[in-house]
């Protein structure tokens, strides 16, 4: 008997395939032509309550402005880039040119808009493609955020116009692989020397980590045992990012795994205005309202690409949009909608006026992305096979619900935000009993 290696038994199978093996795939549209894929992204048809009414002129107007270029520029592009898992560059221009980056943030160039102005164009974003609305979160709710809430007048002066222009790139690193959600444990460290700080230690989960200009870095001073902020720059000696490969959620987002050896950053580079935990609260705060939008952006596109499906697919002689059952799920999936946009627009409201708290903040992000989830299941159902094709957008988005949900605080612990401040007991750390077990 002739045993083949297996070099010529590969060699033997490519001769016996025949000619139409391995041929590209068919372009969507004629492979199912009852339906239009989400590169043609379909109008709003989610705005039943006219949240628009409740908006001022020029958030109508930053709300268009972002619509018009996501659908227009993002939606053709973002499937491909999805399932390659990389990220499109050449729409960095386009998104700095809306000019929301930095949000409510004034002067220094950025735009100063209100927070439901921000959220809303954070939400418009995520409407079409949740990735994008991360890389811009990161960007400006966290890493300019904590600069401008927390940083120097010269470091504001310095970083803050060209990060407003996306000219450069940031990333905010707080999650450690040891300590997520008991974030305030992380072991990173600090060490004052001469002209500056030593940094040493390791990252996990940092988007825009692989290709960010500059990295706000929490670190342990050594020092004080507290918490302090760091602006380290790319390519400082001692430093790496590497890409966390085989995600099923924010594809497009490049999160990384960031290790620190010995890594120096200068004393005006210290961010002033960070000295312990809580001061990275201040920021997580206002960021989770952000965050917040984002599932209702999501979910807005969600519906809207269902909406346009079931009337467009047809079985049984009918569109689908013509059945009870895809009614009852459509309508269910539209009032999550109404009411996560009145939760989030509420939580805007409570900022505004000064009485926004953690808990609010906590319970809003929370119950928001958990009817997110729920909407993007029924979308998925309404959809049928097609709803596990990114495609069609649904499926796509139901995976990039699954990290919304858990990062900036999982469902479960902005609960217990919530808890403990409608109670006013932390139940964050498990009990130790002081009594010995009478068995």
């Amino acid at each position: 008997m002739t045993v083949l290696s297996s070099k010529n038994q590969g060699d033997f199978a490519d001769d016996a395939k025949p000619s139409y093996f391995n041929l590209p795939a068919l372009d969507v549209s004629l492979a199912f032509p009852q339906a239009t894929p989400a590169s043609t992204f379909p109008p709003c048809a989610s705005d039943y309550y006219q949240f628009n009414d409740l908006l001022t002129p020029e958030e109508q107007a930053i709300r268009m402005r972002v619509r018009d270029c996501m659908e227009k520029e993002i939606a053709p592009i973002m499937t491909e880039y999805w399932e390659k898992a990389k990220f499109p560059f050449h729409v960095i221009p386009k998104l700095g040119a809306l000019h929301i980056v930095g949000g409510t943030i004034k002067g220094y160039g950025c735009p100063g808009l209100s927070i439901t102005g921000s959220c809303v164009a954070l939400a418009e974003v995520a409407r079409v493609d949740a990735s994008c609305s991360t890389f811009i979160l990161v960007h400006s709710s966290l890493a300019m955020l904590t600069i401008a809430l927390c940083g120097s007048e010269a470091q504001k002066q310095k970083y803050l116009p060209s990060l407003a222009r996306l000219d450069s790139i940031s990333c905010w690193a707080l999650t450690e692989p040891d300590y997520g959600s008991d974030a305030s444990s992380l072991k990173t460290t600090a060490t004052k020397v001469d002209g500056g700080w030593i940094l040493d230690g390791q990252k996990r989960w940092i988007g825009n980590s692989t290709f960010a200009d500059l990295l706000v870095i929490f670190a342990r001073n050594t020092s004080t045992n507290q918490i302090n902020g760091y602006i380290v720059k790319k390519d400082a000696p001692g430093l790496t990012a590497t890409k966390i490969e085989n995600k099923i959620g924010l594809r497009i987002v490049q999160n990384g795994d960031i290790l620190l050896k010995n890594v120096f950053v200068p004393d005006e580079d210290r961010i002033p205005g960070v000295n312990s935990f809580q001061d990275t609260n201040k920021v997580l705060a206002v960021s989770r309202v952000s965050v917040a939008w984002q599932p209702i952006g999501i979910s807005m596109g969600i519906y809207d690409m269902c909406h346009r499906y079931l009337k467009e697919r047809k079985q049984f002689g009918a569109p689908l949009a013509a059945f009870q059952i895809n009614q009852q799920k459509l309508v269910q999936m539209l009032g999550n909608i109404q009411a996560m946009i009145l939760i989030g627009w509420r939580l805007c409201k409570l900022y505004d006026n000064g009485k926004m708290t953690i808990g609010h903040a906590g319970l809003g992000k929370s119950w928001i992305t958990s009817k997110a989830r729920e909407t993007a299941a029924l979308g998925r159902e309404l959809l049928g096979g097609n709803g596990i094709l990114a495609d069609f957008l649904v499926a796509k988005a139901f995976c990039d619900l699954e990290p919304i949900y858990t990062y900036e605080g999982t469902y479960d612990i902005n609960s217990l935000i919530t808890g403990r401040e409608v109670t006013g007991f932390s139940s964050f750390k498990p009990v130790v009993s002081t009594q010995r077990s009478r068995l």
